[in-house]
């Protein structure tokens, strides 16, 4: 099966230049993620990670999404993440066939658990994205799991890059596999796993970078 990059796209919307990254997975596919458009487990044939301006005004990111994946001919069921971040300013790193790519801005950031309450109302464009790309199949409970060994990666990475945070409050997560096609797939994807521990050797280098960049 083909390596998979994300693709550089620019657009113009009310006058100003943006940008998108595009994967073009095509059939077999499935993705896990926090995606605000096509989020969840399922049969995903592309994932597109577009720039919004800072303040975003709009009440329907996934509308918004969808619109961008319309003129980019993107059909069926797909996965679509947010950031006000500069997609042009991407890192990418590979370990052992798996690729992350992690868009990010730090500005506004801190740990996860805060006395603070929580709340219900739609947040803001997601700040650290991550995209990652395996080459095997996995499981429904190892993509689940890919999620989380990502998640660990990246808050370690930003700790080595001396930020005192576990992240950004609207951080995404996406993860592609192929589809097993009936069979069982990988039955893990923790660090310590074979396919677990590249991905996190993989999301770790995409963050320390960024985070290295933008302090």
């Amino acid at each position: 099966m083909p390596r998979q990059r994300g693709e550089l796209r620019s657009r113009k919307e009310h006058g100003a230049s943006l940008h998108h990254l595009v994967w073009r997975l095509g059939p077999g596919w499935r993705v896990c993620s926090s995606a605000v458009l096509g989020g969840g487990i399922g049969t995903r044939g592309w994932i597109l990670n577009a720039q919004v301006p800072g303040g975003y005004p709009r009440l329907d990111p996934d509308r918004h999404l969808v619109e961008i994946a319309a003129a980019e001919s993107l059909d069926g069921p797909g996965a679509g993440l947010m950031t006000a971040a500069d997609v042009t300013d991407r890192t990418v790193a590979e370990d052992g066939g798996v690729t992350a790519t992690v868009t990010s801005g730090l500005g506004v950031r801190g740990w996860a658990a805060v006395p603070a309450e929580g709340s219900d109302a739609a947040l803001p464009p997601g700040t650290v994205n991550i995209v990652v790309v395996l080459p095997v199949p996995l499981s429904d409970a190892a993509l689940v799991n890919a999620v989380a060994t990502a998640t660990e990666a990246k808050v370690q990475a930003l700790l080595e890059a001396g930020m005192d945070c576990s992240g950004t409050p609207t951080d995404a997560v996406c993860v592609a596999a192929p589809d097993p096609a009936g069979l069982p797939g990988e039955p893990f994807a923790g660090p310590r796993s074979r396919w677990g521990a590249r991905l996190a050797r993989a999301v770790h280098g995409a963050v320390l970078e960024s985070a290295l960049r933008h302090p």
